[in-house]
């Protein structure tokens, strides 16, 4: 049976299994009341605020309920920390290869992120590139729809062919369709050793030619980012000694075993050279700058510019670079790549809009789209955090979450702006 508390005007339901899970949102069915969806709440700050005065705790589902690191596979309930998920992994050398991106710096919260908040969140770090994203690695789940019934999609092996792979729809879904009690996921072995190339002094276009031809290359590249010279100093403290301080840097890795990542660095700095000359960072070190670059360590909330919005862009990446310049120059803000240039993350000066009319603007003519991520709660209730979707698409997108959840009871209006009547 779930317990239930109050603080102020907010019940907090906190389930120990997925039967209480199914009795609470059948009952928010039959009241006609909102559910709003934690874990430990990192990532509340995240996505529309919502209305509602009840929360649906699922902390206490944390079990490990099976790992077979011989097998390559995980299962978790959904409350688990990630934090104790990933030493548990860290521990047999193996990680989650798309890379997991840790808010809690950027947001200023604790680092307290769920398991369940990494799949519904589904943000992927630098690795995504030749990994995937949080979906690829998502074998398969259990979850109560908003009927209050509970179903389970795909499985416990990679090759899993059961039923519709729902699995990709809740991945990124923040919850709007499913409550996720227990999760299947693939894990990796973790790389023998790394080589992180650093160019200096690129402008964001050149940076976005030399990460394009990096990626073009046979030497298997696993991150690609590019930080321009404002936001060196706290985005890659972990180059240490390596040079100077507050140059724009270009960011290349390289990971396998220690013989080929040494000689598949040396090839990948002859082809760069017409870009400079590239230094070489190893291993620990290396592990530091891409730990900084995946988790937004530019914007962090505790910096100089934690007070100011924070937009995530994904575009073509051949245009990252111009589109990034661009927003930097009209703005008077600081910009970030990753993905050789296809995630642009851009720290703006506050505005009441978060200057949502000129991002939209910019990344609408280049095919790309663009989530707010860091803003006050007066600035999310304002604009569309979430980019607005072509009316077809929508409308898709509406039919899927009506066949997930017809009454809107979970996590109501956290991806779509309430407008009024």
């Amino acid at each position: 049976m779930a317990t239930k508390s109050r603080s102020s005007l907010v019940d907090t339901l906190r389930v120990r299994d997925a039967k209480d899970v199914e009795q609470v949102v059948r009952a928010a069915i039959a009241s006609e009341q909102p559910l709003e969806i934690i874990g430990h709440g990192s990532k509340r700050l995240i996505g529309q605020p919502m209305a509602t005065n009840a929360l649906l705790d699922l902390s206490a589902l944390n079990a490990v309920t099976s790992y077979e690191p011989n097998e390559l596979i995980i299962t978790v309930q959904a409350g688990a920390p990630l934090a104790d998920v990933l030493s548990l992994i860290d521990s047999k050398n193996q990680q989650f290869a798309f890379e997991p991106i840790n808010t809690a710096r950027l947001m200023g919260t604790p680092n307290l992120g769920t398991i369940g908040g990494m799949i519904g969140a589904g943000l992927a770090g630098p690795r995504r590139i030749r990994a995937g994203g949080a979906r690829d690695h998502l074998l398969g789940a259990h979850a109560v729809s908003g009927f209050g019934d509970s179903f389970k999609a795909g499985g416990r092996v990679v090759k899993n062919v059961t039923g519709y792979d729902l699995c990709k729809l809740l991945a990124g879904s923040w919850g709007t369709l499913a409550v996720m009690t227990e999760v299947t996921l693939k894990v990796m072995p973790r790389p023998e050793s790394e080589r992180t190339l650093v160019l200096r002094g690129l402008d964001d276009v050149a940076a976005n030619r030399a990460m394009t031809a990096a990626l073009g290359s046979p030497f298997d590249v696993s991150g690609a980012a590019h930080v321009p010279k404002s936001a060196f100093q706290a985005a890659v403290n972990g180059l240490g000694d390596h040079g100077s301080p507050r140059e724009a840097v270009t960011l290349l890795r390289l990971e396998g075993i220690t013989a080929s990542a040494t000689h598949r660095a040396a090839a990948l700095a002859r082809l760069l050279a017409p870009f400079g000359t590239a230094e070489i960072v190893e291993d620990a070190a290396s592990a530091v700058i891409w730990s900084s670059v995946r988790d937004v360590q530019a914007f962090a909330a505790e910096g100089a510019l934690g007070a100011w919005p924070v937009w995530r862009i994904v575009c073509p990446p051949a245009s990252g670079g111009a589109l990034g310049e661009r927003l930097a120059r009209d703005t008077g803000g600081d910009v970030t790549y990753d993905w050789g240039g296809g995630l642009v993350w851009a720290a703006l000066p506050p505005k009441p809009d978060a200057q949502a009319a000129l991002v939209r603007q910019r990344v609408n003519a280049v095919g790309g789209h663009a989530m707010l991520v860091r803003a006050p709660e007066e600035v999310r209730r304002s604009v569309d955090v979430f980019h607005p979707q072509p009316s077809g698409l929508a409308a898709l997108g509406e039919r899927v979450r009506h066949g997930f959840d017809p009454k809107n009871i979970l996590n109501r209006g956290r991806m779509t702006r309430e407008t009024p009547l």
